[in-house]
């Protein structure tokens, strides 16, 4: 079930670090839950995605960290992790009593903390759906967060979708690989139903149109029932009828076990990515 997001305090102030794709997408979100427009800042040091933010969502981003970030509630991290670290430096003498919420991709929280001197941060680690209201963001929180600023923290985030608090830092790993990246598949598996419909006689167009629609109305019967998905698929699955047919070759090609190991090659990556960054980060 899906419960309502936590209320986002009106009086809230919110810094991002980087105005890219993910930040937009947040800040898109804050906006459309009623958080005026002069409650966000964004530190954005390139000219296109500056001029990007005041066209969609009317906002005028810094091109670098001043003492305007002061007295913000919460600060996100919304660059590209390679870049964190020159980053920080001028950042943090100006929000040392703020919540720091990191969608960062594989930077861990100790690299974050020494980087930014402080112990409150929550990590994240969205999906590009995100842009669109439909997102899934797997979350931790660190030890010093207290219970008012997790529910800040996914009060921000759910207004991109939905949330899911992980028990261990090191599980984001498998959240990435599963939903992080888990666009990709889905467009993956897209591609080639439609390339099979046009083989098959369709216009490229009705092919994508059936293939899009066939798994936005799959997850949606999966999302509302409680039964197994096994289940769900046992009852399209008549023996000897065409899912079968079909079905049967993608067992023959192994291909649940070839998609169960890309998933674990993506955990593995991204393991090794927050070690390389926090390298980097530590330098």
């Amino acid at each position: 079930m899906i419960h309502p997001p936590p209320t986002l305090p009106a009086d809230t102030r919110i810094a991002f670090i980087g105005g890219g794709n993910m930040a937009s997408a947040i800040v898109g979100g804050l906006l459309r839950s009623g958080l005026p427009a002069t409650q966000i800042q964004v530190v954005e040091p390139f000219d296109a995605a500056r001029a990007a933010l005041r066209q969609q969502h009317g906002i005028d981003a810094l091109p670098a960290a001043t003492a305007a970030l002061a007295g913000s509630d919460l600060l996100v991290w919304a660059i590209k992790p390679q870049s964190f670290g020159a980053a920080a430096a001028p950042v943090a003498p100006h929000v040392g009593d703020a919540l720091q919420l990191s969608v960062m991709a594989g930077i861990r929280l100790a690299d974050i903390s020494a980087a930014s001197g402080s112990g409150r941060i929550v990590r994240c680690m969205p999906n590009t759906p995100a842009l669109v209201g439909c997102g899934i963001t797997g979350m931790f929180a660190a030890p010093d967060v207290s219970a008012q600023q997790r529910a800040l923290a996914e009060a921000v985030i759910r207004t991109t979708g939905e949330a899911l608090w992980v028990e261990r830092e090191a599980q984001l790993d498998a959240v990435t690989a599963l939903s992080g990246s888990g666009p990709a598949y889905v467009f993956y598996f897209l591609e080639a139903m439609q390339q099979a419909g046009a083989e098959l006689g369709l216009a490229p167009e009705q092919a994508r149109r059936l293939a899009v629609a066939t798994f936005a109305g799959g997850a949606r019967l999966a999302a509302d029932s409680a039964e197994p998905l096994a289940t769900l698929r046992e009852r399209v699955t008549s023996k000897g009828g065409t899912t079968h047919a079909a079905l049967t070759v993608l067992e023959q090609a192994e291909v649940k076990a070839a998609f169960v190991r890309a998933m674990h090659a993506a955990c593995r990556r991204a393991d090794e990515l927050g070690t390389e960054f926090g390298r980097a980060t530590n330098g």
